[in-house]
């Protein structure tokens, strides 16, 4: 007799087509790169992206957010080749999800669900498990009767972590009970981090921000020789991670915490505000960008606006351009002299950049480029702040 077969337990990696939508306020090439980072989140999530569809829209359909044309040319793909998940990159009304799944008989997905979902596979801590799990309540309350559908259908995946796979949340009240439960275990774990922060050394406190995916966590393994994870995906850091550092010059405390991203779902910005507590009790911002993206003054504006919004703007920012390695015209490593790199450091020092965003630096983390000068600029900040105490 043969051996037994065995069946396959690993999940078949789904298949996904994204939607964006070109609006009177966007630029086709803004929209383009919007989609792209679209493509980006569902590969974090675990999807293959198959196609991407793009529709000139002044206002989304009330009723399926895109035009009949267009979706009935999505609904052909989908059917064609078996397509599981259909994503958008905007929030999606109720009714509108409720319409789209009917059309295209497959699960859709709006930007917000993807991100959450994102965040349920990345949580690692209790605190951070209860923060997205509270934030996904609060995101299916609304869309109950469509989560019934999906299970009724005994549908899993991409986007069905967390709330909603249990009986019980297919009623609203006990959701709303749920909702409450975890806003009070949360309250519990945000005393206890206040009063380990209050109990901390009174250092100068940096703390790292930036839009996800800029090499926070690398410059934060860098700086503190820690062994915080660093992944070339979105969101690889959830929790706030704090380190001592003590050079022979300086001692402060840094600390990394999740990156910000355009359309972050309110639900998650208001959970995450104890998180981001660390951020606003900071003494000094390290506003890492990576000056290698196309857009990296769009994504500085979306960290800015963050801030603004989790009341942390008005602190001692330093931006660190970071990766100018990958630049379009870097010097190449290796095969020119420590002049030349020097030179163009400086080119890069005199820089529209540096001007408008003063003070400024410029490095490469993964190839330790010019973290001399941020290790200065570091022990300048913090011996400053020492004064004023």
């Amino acid at each position: 007799m043969g051996k037994p077969k065995l069946f396959d337990t690993k999940r078949k990696q789904e298949e996904a087509v994204i939607v964006g939508v070109v609006n009177y306020q966007q630029r086709l090439e803004q929209a383009e790169e919007y989609l792209e980072e679209l493509a980006f989140l569902a590969h974090t999530a675990g999807a293959i992206v198959k196609k991407q569809f793009l529709q000139k829209l002044n206002y989304p359909n009330p009723r399926t957010f895109i035009g009949e044309g267009k979706l009935q040319e999505i609904s052909d793909y989908v059917t064609l080749h078996e397509i599981d998940i259909v994503i958008f990159d905007d929030e999606l009304s109720p009714s509108q999800l409720r319409n789209l799944e009917q059309q295209l008989k497959c699960k859709i997905l709006d930007r917000s669900n993807l991100i959450l979902d994102i965040f349920a596979s990345r949580a690692q801590s209790a605190q951070a498990k209860y923060q997205v799990e509270l934030a996904q309540a609060q995101y299916l309350l609304p869309r109950l009767t469509r989560m019934w559908t999906h299970l009724s259908k005994q549908k899993g995946g991409i986007g069905m972590k967390g709330p909603g796979e249990t009986e019980i949340e297919t009623d609203r009240r006990a959701l709303r009970e749920k909702i409450s439960k975890l806003k009070e275990r949360l309250e519990v774990i945000d005393r206890q981090a206040a009063t380990q922060r209050r109990n901390r050394d009174h250092k100068a406190r940096i703390s790292l921000v930036g839009y996800t995916n800029v090499g926070k966590s690398t410059i934060m393994n860098l700086i503190a020789k820690s062994d915080v994870f660093a992944e070339d995906k979105l969101f690889a850091t959830l929790d706030s991670t704090v380190r001592k550092v003590d050079w022979p010059d300086a001692s402060f405390l840094i600390s990394d915490t999740v990156g910000f991203i355009r359309k972050l779902p309110h639900q998650l910005v208001e959970c995450f505000k104890s998180t981001l507590d660390e951020i606003r009790e900071a003494d000094i911002l390290l506003h890492v960008v990576d000056i290698s993206h196309p857009n990296f003054e769009d994504q500085i504006h979306v960290v800015n606006e963050t801030l603004k919004e989790i009341g942390a703007l008005n602190k001692s920012v330093v931006l660190v351009f970071n990766k100018i390695d990958q630049l379009k015209e870097p010097f190449i490593l290796g095969d020119e002299t420590i002049e030349n790199k020097q030179a163009y450091l400086d080119q890069l020092q005199n820089s529209w950049m540096a001007k408008e965003n003063y003070p400024a630096i410029f490095i490469s983390a993964s190839k330790k480029l010019n973290v001399e000068e941020l290790r200065n600029t570091l022990t300048k900040l913090v011996l400053e702040f020492s004064k004023k105490l």
